[in-house]
């Protein structure tokens, strides 16, 4: 019987450290993501000045359209009556436009103050009285919807049973914001996937921050609408910014290894490309930035019901990547 004798492999050419490949220092940070995020949530600051002069030159710009939208239809009116009364419908049609507009935008403005009115609402209730004044106001926002129908009957069948304030607003919770909470987390996972594929497979330098900043506002309106407070243009830019702020504000934005650790494992990263772990990252700055809409959007604060989970929202979202990477 031999003793086992080490395997000697024998190269012709002596081999140089210096050529292998560098070990990367840094884990992938989601640079999009936070770009995105500073740019949406930027405050200038303008002084009184400054806010003088924007609103002289703006005046000063609507006059002039104004007085010369004015004499364009009269002198077209005094020239050519058919071409004048076509520019005067025209230029009626495009003041009622601007009309309809700006009401949306306030309808959609104060849709969204409705709602932070009920949330606060929520944490300052303390009578049974009370608890039933502010469930009625949340069964009206949902009146009328044809998804919440079942919800609302099964809360009206159970609300002459409770007595004590925080079991109402509890029931009241439970009934009516767990769907609406399941339709939110799926447009959550949604966007946190669409960022992430962007991110690993468009090179293209600033488009992964263009479709970053388009993918995470039209998630926070779609939250917005699901929750009742469906906005318009700059409604939506406002809660946008309004997100990104709160999540700047207290640190959430320095996403790094303890969250991605908790997603995929260490070794996970190590595998994959560059722009692939950006594009995980990314995506997981998505789903944190949907769950903090969620609680911006939401009538009632997380109280019966957990608040979702940015590790099982992230895991739920990025499984295909995962499932790829494995295969």
């Amino acid at each position: 019987m031999t003793a086992d004798k080490p395997f000697l492999l024998e190269r012709d050419e002596p081999s140089d450290p210096s050529l292998a490949p560098a070990i990367p220092e840094t884990l992938p940070e989601g640079r999009a993501m936070q770009t995105a995020m500073r740019l949406a949530a930027a405050r200038r600051r303008r002084s009184a000045l400054g806010r003088f002069a924007l609103w002289a030159f703006g005046s000063l710009f609507a006059f002039v359209l104004s007085v010369a939208a004015w004499d364009f239809v009269t002198s077209l009116l005094t020239t050519n009556t058919l071409l004048g009364t076509i520019a005067l419908i025209l230029v009626g049609a495009a003041i009622l436009a601007a009309l309809l507009l700006a009401l949306r935008e306030a309808a959609g403005f104060a849709r969204l103050s409705r709602l932070d009115h009920l949330r606060a609402r929520a944490t300052t209730t303390t009578t049974l009285a009370e608890a039933r004044s502010l469930k009625a106001q949340i069964t009206a926002l949902y009146k009328g919807r044809a998804d919440m129908a079942w919800s609302l009957s099964r809360l009206a069948e159970r609300d002459a049973d409770i007595l004590d304030h925080d079991a109402l607003l509890r029931l009241t919770e439970t009934e009516l914001m767990a769907p609406l909470d399941t339709a939110a987390r799926a447009e959550v996972e949604a966007a946190a996937r669409q960022v992430a594929t962007v991110t690993a497979l468009v090179p293209l330098a600033l488009a992964d921050v263009a479709a970053a900043l388009f993918a995470n506002l039209r998630m926070i309106r779609r939250i917005a609408e699901i929750y009742g407070g469906r906005s318009g243009t700059l409604g939506s830019l406002r809660l946008l910014r309004r997100v990104f702020g709160h999540l700047i504000a207290t640190g959430a934005v320095a996403l790094t290894d303890d969250l991605i650790g908790s997603v995929a494992g260490g070794g996970v990263l190590s595998k994959l490309s560059r722009r692939f772990g950006e594009g995980m990252v990314n995506g997981a700055l998505t789903a944190r930035v949907g769950i903090a809409a969620m609680e911006v959007c939401r009538p009632l604060p997380f109280d019966a019901l957990p608040r979702p989970g940015v590790t099982e929202t992230v895991s739920r979202a990025l499984a295909g990547f995962f499932q790829r990477e494995k295969d």
